[in-house]
C-alpha cells in the first residue's frame, strides 16, 4: 500500500481520473417523408414550423388606433 503522506508531513492525493461527462443527447431525426414534405412546402412558399413568418408576424401584431395611447391631437371634444 502507499502511503498517503511524505516523511516532511505533506499529503498526497491518489491520481483518480475524473468520470467522463456524458453526451448530449442528440435529437431524433425527422423521418425522411416529413423532411419531403417541409421541401415541398417551402418549394412552395408555404409557412413552416420552427422557420419566421413575416405574413403572421404582420397579422398577430397588435392594432393601434390613432390616439389610443396618448391625448388625442386638436380642439378639445365637449361630449356632444
Amino acid at each position: 500500500m502507499t502511503p498517503m503522506h511524505t516523511a516532511t508531513g505533506r499529503q498526497r492525493r491518489p491520481l483518480v481520473p475524473r468520470p467522463a461527462e456524458p453526451a448530449a443527447p442528440q435529437p431524433p431525426q425527422d423521418p425522411p417523408i416529413y423532411r419531403e414534405m417541409m421541401r415541398t412546402w417551402a418549394d412552395r412558399g408555404r409557412t413552416l414550423p420552427g422557420r419566421h413568418d413575416p405574413e403572421w408576424v404582420e397579422l398577430a401584431a397588435p392594432q393601434v388606433v390613432r390616439g389610443q395611447f396618448s391625448e388625442p391631437q386638436g380642439p378639445p371634444h365637449d361630449g356632444r
